[in-house]
């Protein structure tokens, strides 16, 4: 009898899986394509996505098997300058981690520490749980997390809120993935403060900034979403935009490119309701010229850089 047991066990241990049809069966591969379509670049987060839901297969398939190492800590740290593609990536992961079960319902919960934390005492618990309670089943996106440590100031409440979420992180982690983001250098000091909360954080990806070439590929495809475009003239002067754009304060990646994009739109607006053309075009309602980015201000606080070089110089 315990022969037959052994010869079974040895049995299943030898039995093939086929990760590939166990891909395909979970959809995942929808949802890696999805992040592939929608963000330019990013490789290094890319490829880490795609380890950590390689990881989550497999985890799922040893489960299957009877290979159980115990619930995976799935906890995430997304560090990066903002416009970065962080809670789109976020976005995608929470459905990564409810088609492969982790998770039962696969929504995303994106909050800030004014979500969290009150303003008086009694006030941060109930906010704070009030906040979890909406995230269970899916992930808990909270966005610049180091503002919720204050230690400089003693009447703050945030520790109270780091406390419970420290709690739930521990005890609810089958059912709850939370994600910290911000920026990296604060957020190094922040996991400092909270050892805790640093030992409970499985997964760290580090988001790039965008280069030039890759932020006008991202706002193509931002017009093209809705229906617009760049004239060849237009492209030329977005070119320019970036790059002198880059160089100012207040940057933030895609996030300045989509409101370059938004004022652009109001011009181009402008241009055709004041302009003598009567009749228009799906074209000339598609497109956005140059003289719609020349008007921006960018390039007039760059002519007075460049202005001021020269005078130094």
């Amino acid at each position: 009898m315990v022969k037959q047991s052994e010869n079974l066990k040895v049995q299943t241990l030898e039995k093939p899986v086929d990760l590939d049809a166990e891909f395909r069966q979970s959809n995942i591969h929808e949802v890696l394509d999805k992040l592939d379509r929608e963000l330019i670049g990013l490789k290094p987060v890319k490829t880490r996505i795609h380890e950590i839901a390689a990881l989550l297969l497999v985890d799922r398939v040893r489960n299957q098997l009877g290979l159980s190492a115990g619930a995976p800590s799935l906890h995430m740290c997304f560090t990066g300058n903002p416009g970065t593609g962080k809670t789109t990536v976020a976005s995608r992961m929470s459905e990564i981690l409810h088609r492969l079960g982790y998770v039962r319902e696969g929504h995303l919960v994106s909050v800030t520490r004014d979500d969290l934390v009150g303003q008086y005492i009694g006030h941060t618990a109930p906010k704070t749980k009030e906040v979890i309670k909406r995230a269970m089943g899916g992930v808990l996106f909270i966005d610049e997390a180091y503002y919720l440590y204050k230690p400089e100031n003693e009447r703050d409440y945030g520790a109270e809120s780091i406390e419970i979420l420290l709690q739930t992180m521990e005890n609810n982690r089958d059912d709850l993935v939370v994600i910290l983001a911000g920026y990296k250098d604060r957020m190094d000091k922040f996991f400092q403060s909270n050892p805790g909360m640093r030992s409970r954080i499985a997964h760290h990806v580090d988001f790039p900034d965008y280069g030039a070439d890759e932020l006008v590929a991202i706002a193509k495809l931002m017009l093209a979403a809705q229906n617009y475009r760049f004239s060849s003239d237009g492209e030329k002067a977005f070119v320019e935009y970036i790059q002198l754009r880059m160089t100012q304060e207040y940057f933030a990646n895609a996030r300045s490119v989509r409101n370059a994009l938004d004022r652009a739109r109001l011009r181009q607006a402008n241009r055709l309701f004041t302009g003598r053309k009567k009749s228009l075009t799906s074209i000339d309602l598609m497109t956005i010229e140059a003289e719609d980015i020349r008007a921006s201000r960018v390039f007039v606080e760059g002519k007075k850089d460049t202005d001021t070089t020269r005078s130094n110089t």
